[in-house]
């Protein structure tokens, strides 16, 4: 295990508390990490229960090598794999959204502007197009979008059109570097206290990654898997992820009605929302990357 850049579990205890309620069931971390979620879990599973962990990024499954516990296994796939599961297979599914510590800190994974260091922001370096790749041919328009829908940017175009003019005049960008460079100065204005890249380098990442696509598809095919009583526990890190967990829960939290059959009884509602948790003031003094987290949990109905 790589011990250089070390990630703190945020929500560690609520989340697992929330997750696991029969120790003898199966359950689903959709983001391994570096383990805090599935070694908190398994301390609470009896000989008979039994974890399955997904992560993307092949440093994670590494460090997973070191969990020897037969009632633990991983498998190196994002979480809308959650799909080749069983209906109604499993007990509990967690899922830590996000980008974690490690994959921040070290510089070779180019997340952050922090660090001068290849533009790369893939989950998974084992496959996938980088960041730098996709910027040597992204037409303006399609980099605005991108800017704007995922990272909320009001300078979006602005930024993509410098974007393009450094590709014509000086070929791609390649480094962190210089897309922090570059975006500062297409940037007018900031927040206080906010590095004019933060929302561009979130932007590309989520756009890289598919995350918000396969957060849908994990949440679909979570609740295929649960159980009656089974509980989705979903922490989230901005308001894109938040919103989508949000409306996910709330839409399956109703009975409905289909128009086309005014007459016909209605589907019943799939989950019973069950609260929302936000770090708690020692959490936050011990660890401010925890400031925007956002847990949601929900439980399975139906018998």
């Amino acid at each position: 295990m790589d011990t250089r850049w070390k990630h703190t579990t945020v929500l560690l205890h609520e989340a697992v508390d929330a997750l696991v309620g029969n120790p003898d069931a199966c359950y689903v971390d959709g983001t391994f990490g570096r383990g805090g979620h599935s070694r908190l879990i398994l301390s609470k599973l009896s000989p008979r229960g039994r974890l399955m962990a997904f992560d993307k990024d092949p440093d994670a499954v590494a460090d997973a090598a070191a969990i020897d516990d037969p009632r633990f296994s991983i498998r190196h796939e994002g979480f809308r794999q959650i799909v080749t599961l069983g209906a109604a297979s499993v007990a509990g599914v967690l899922l830590d959204l996000g980008v974690s510590s490690p994959q921040v800190d070290n510089p070779a994974r180019g997340f952050s502007f922090r660090f001068d260091a290849p533009l790369d922001m893939r989950m998974d370096t084992t496959r996938g197009e980088s960041v730098a790749g996709w910027l040597a041919g992204a037409p303006a328009q399609q980099i605005t979008e991108v800017i704007r829908d995922y990272g909320e940017e009001r300078f979006a175009g602005a930024i993509a059109k410098a974007i393009v003019a450094r590709r014509q005049e000086r070929g791609p960008i390649s480094t962190t570097a210089e897309l922090a460079e570059l975006v500062a100065g297409a940037v007018k204005t900031r927040e206080p206290g906010q590095n004019p890249a933060t929302r561009t380098f979130q932007a590309f990442r989520i756009f890289i990654n598919a995350e918000l696509e396969e957060l849908q598809q994990a949440l679909e095919a979570s609740l295929h898997a649960l159980q009656p009583g089974g509980r989705l526990v979903v922490i989230s890190f901005h308001s894109l992820e938040d919103r989508i967990v949000k409306r996910f829960i709330t839409g399956h939290a109703r009975d409905v009605f289909d128009r086309r059959a005014p007459f016909a009884p209605p589907h019943a509602m799939k989950l019973k929302a069950l609260g929302r948790v936000k770090p708690g003031e020692a959490e936050l003094a011990a660890n401010p990357r925890s400031r925007s987290a956002v847990m949601r949990v929900a439980e399975r109905t139906g018998t």
